[in-house]
């Protein structure tokens, strides 16, 4: 194994080291310094050297530190042959070396290794390296410069308590310039390349001199650091570290002309509130908020606070508006019916809206409800009404919350204060009149932090709108140019003041045969182009969607339409794909539809095959659409007990009782006895008994079906009615009759009994749908059952029809008689 030294004498021949390379660090002859290693190939390097060459190692800069296997063109050409004195292994893997510079010495990258990922083979990088051998003899400049350092490191040590005065009195009695020149760069914080410079220069009295340089740079540094610790040090001792720290950041930029100045940043805000178009009352405000800021430290917490509350103000659109599009109803028209199928009534409102908008300049926001079971297309009739007005939109979810500071925002004393969510929302849509949809109203809440229905009286009361304050602004702020709609699916969550307030539109659920029309103009097309179908690959007939909406659907709207019709999608893109025919044509029938969506989830109501004593045919609304309800009663010997069952409600049940009651009160009239009821129970059952039911409109069928019953004659199977009853026999009117009438159709009724009063509302039902039936308008129960039963309502009457009832011992004994002939 060969020995090294370095006499200074000769230079010895070209000598092969462990090499290292360093990153923004640079080895000086006889100065000491530690490292932290973590690289492979460099711990392999300082292991070797330890253990072969006598702890001697050459280390060298990088160019680029951030390389993590420098090539040779990445590497400085002189470099540091260094001894390595102490070296200790810590638990990461790393390890801290403590290394001594020895000398300057050149490397050449042809003789030399460079090796990184071979280290577990026993490979490091080497490299040959000549060490430079410099002439200390002393010139009379390099002695001026000894001494002029000298004296330097002495002001140097004064001002700079971080350097140890026993290493400024060791390099005071250094009289070799370069010698000295190695000992101070250490202690100067310069950049790594500047400092490779002064390693390269090889002239002594050369490198003093640059070194010399640094040094009065750095004491003009460290002097001015003195005078910023000595500018904020009364600012210290009143606030925390951080605000000291902050204060020392400051001052550092003034001492060199970087900081914003606070007076010109609070004019600017001036200058911004004066372009705004607001009130005299809130400019004041705004301003005296600029005027405060001015006079607080921008670090504090409370400058924080007034600047944000500045900001959002000056944020807003306070003056800004859209321009609506020139008004045309028929464009206007056409976007919406583009979008959504039917829905007349609110399509009408709006176009009304429009026209006056043309007559008129400034006219306030509409504020509308619409109120509709789930997926009949509230919210996205919204969206289309801001599209027909070009107008922005924005939906905020109401669903769940419960805050009212959610609606009128948080007062700016506590912590993380924000407004509301209609300033938020005017903030990012940076307009004054946009759209805002108010989804699921009906479904706040109110607990211990307020009730939001109640913040919401002011933001949709169109005569105080225009004031609407915001807690965190408290400022008066005017919403009356926004387009407020509001969406709910039951009226009984929203609370009457809010209602009063509101212009409701009912939603109702889309008929069978709009649904149909729907699904081809608009879900198929839609669906289709997501699954990646041409219109001529799936073709569904009408029968077939049909019966996709009777019996694999039941709602409302169509998403569970639209769920059905892209599970067909899906299945013909299957087929589409495993037979390799883009082409292919798939016809979908009613016949074929069980193939695609399986077994049938749902059916609906249909008539009985024949008339039967006792069952009457009943009409249903619910949120799903119009149902068929059967009514059933069955008399057995008894004591005069009255079952009802089903799952009825309260009102139902009090409708059946009435039902007896005027059956009772005239049974004279139906020939029965007058104390009949005691000697029968009486059982009435309306089936499907797990679903709830309620209401009055069942009353004019429980009366029939029991009248049916204790006569002993039939009802027709091909009629059904509706309507409430009243101990006198009077119809009165009742709900829904658009969506009866649909399942009476359906259900192949041919005659409906509806309420007079109930006459007005046929013309909201579809010609398509009146034509095939026979609608018949009665006032009082007697002409119910005439029209119902089989021979008339009195039973005298049957012997016209030379049919006597059957004899069940409730009649009279001038009833029992045969009959004429």
């Amino acid at each position: 194994m060969p020995t090294f030294g370095f006499d200074g004498k000769k230079s010895p021949e070209a000598l092969t080291l462990p090499m290292m390379s360093l990153r923004e660090v640079v080895m000086f002859p006889r100065s000491i310094v530690p490292l932290f290693v973590g690289r492979e190939a460099s711990i392999k390097a300082i292991e070797t050297a330890v253990a072969d060459y006598g702890k001697q190692i050459f280390l060298v800069t990088q160019k680029s530190p951030e390389k993590e296997q420098p090539e040779a063109d990445d590497l400085y050409e002189i470099g540091t042959v260094s001894k390595i004195l102490q070296m200790l292994r810590l638990p990461d893997g790393t390890i801290k070396v403590l290394f001594e510079g020895v000398s300057r010495a050149t490397w050449d990258p042809e003789a030399s290794k460079l090796v990184y990922d071979e280290t577990e083979n026993g490979e490091y990088p080497q490299a040959s390296v000549n060490v430079i051998h410099e002439d200390k003899a002393s010139t009379p400049e390099g002695r001026a410069l000894v001494r002029a350092v000298h004296e330097s490191l002495d002001e140097f040590g004064k001002v700079n308590k971080k350097v140890a005065p026993e290493a400024i009195l060791a390099m005071s009695t250094i009289k070799d310039p370069g010698q000295l020149a190695d000992q101070v760069m250490p202690h100067l914080k310069v950049d790594f390349a500047r400092k490779q410079e002064i390693l390269e220069e090889l002239d002594q009295t050369r490198r003093l001199e640059l070194v010399y340089e640094l040094l009065l740079g750095e004491i003009e540094i460290v002097s001015i650091e003195k005078r910023v610790k000595g500018r904020v040090k009364d600012q210290m001792e009143k606030n925390q570290r951080e605000y000291y720290l902050n204060e020392q950041v400051k001052a550092i930029n003034k001492e060199m002309g970087r900081e914003d100045d606070p007076q010109a940043e609070a004019g600017e805000l001036e200058e911004q509130l004066d372009a705004k178009v607001m009130s005299d009352e809130n400019r004041e405000r705004v301003r005296k908020e600029i005027k405060k800021m001015r006079t607080m430290q921008p670090s504090s917490a409370e400058y924080t606070v007034v600047r944000n509350y500045i900001d959002w103000v000056l944020d807003l659109p306070w003056d800004r508006y859209k321009d609506d599009r020139e008004v045309d109803i028929k464009e206007a028209r056409r976007i919406l019916d583009e979008d959504h199928y039917g829905l007349e009534k609110p399509k009408e409102r709006i176009l009304e809206y429009l026209a006056v908008q043309t007559l008129v300049e400034t006219m306030k926001g509409p504020i509308l409800c619409f109120v509709g079971p789930p997926g009949v297309g509230k919210t996205s009739i919204a969206r289309s009404i801001a599209r027909s007005m070009d107008r922005e939109f924005l939906r905020l979810s109401l669903g769940g919350v419960r805050d009212e500071a959610e609606i009128r925002g948080h007062r700016r004393t506590y912590v993380g204060a924000l407004p509301g969510k209609i300033i938020q929302s005017l903030k990012r849509v940076e307009y004054n009149n946009p759209v805002i949809c108010l989804d699921e109203v009906d479904k706040m809440s109110a607990d211990f932090r307020g009730d939001p229905s109640a913040a919401l009286l002011e933001v949709l009361d169109p005569e105080q709108n225009n004031t609407f304050n915001d807690h965190y602004l408290d400022l008066d702020y005017d919403l009356s140019k926004v387009f407020f709609i509001t969406t709910a699916n039951q009226l009984e969550g929203i609370p009457l003041p809010l209602q009063d307030r509101m212009e409701i539109i009912r939603l109702p659920g889309y008929l069978e045969n709009e649904k149909v029309q729907i699904a081809k103009g608009f879900l198929l097309p839609k669906q289709l182009e997501q699954h990646g179908l041409k219109p001529d690959n799936l073709k569904l007939s009408d029968n077939a969607i049909l019966d996709v909406v009777r019996y694999y659907t039941r709602e409302a709207g169509v998403r569970n339409l639209e769920r059905e019709i892209a599970s067909i999608c899906r299945k013909s893109a299957m087929k589409i794909v495993e037979e390799h025919d883009r082409d292919k044509n798939i016809q979908v029938s009613k016949q074929s539809l069980g193939k695609m969506l399986g077994v049938t989830k749902f059916s609906y109501g249909e008539r009985e095959e024949e008339a039967q004593v006792g069952v009457c045919n009943g009409l249903a609304w619910t949120q799903l659409g119009g149902e068929m309800l059967l009514v059933e009663v069955a008399l057995m010997p008894g004591k005069g007990k009255v079952e009802i069952t089903g799952k009825l409600g309260d009102v139902m049940q009090e409708s059946a009782r009435a039902a007896l009651s005027y059956i009772r009160s005239r049974s004279d009239l139906f020939g029965l006895k007058p104390d009949f009821y005691k000697e029968v129970d009486i059982h009435v059952h309306v089936p499907d008994g797990a679903t709830p039911k309620d209401g009055p409109s069942a009353g004019v069928t429980l009366t029939t079906a029991l009248v049916s019953a204790l006569l002993n004659i039939p009802i027709r199977n091909d009629l059904a009615m509706t309507g409430e009853i009243t101990l006198r026999g009077r119809v009165l009117p009742i709900g829904g009759l658009r969506e009866k009438l649909l399942a009476a159709h359906r259900g192949l009724i041919k005659t409906v009994l509806i309420p007079a009063e109930n006459e007005k509302n046929l013309k909201d039902v579809p010609k398509d749908i009146l034509k095939d039936l026979e609608v018949i308008p009665v006032k009082i129960m007697d002409e119910v059952i005439d029209k119902a039963l089989e021979c008339g309502n009195e039973t005298v009457w049957c012997r016209q029809h030379g049919q006597p009832p059957v004899a069940n011992g409730l009649l009279k004994e001038d009833q029992r008689k045969p009959a004429r002939q």
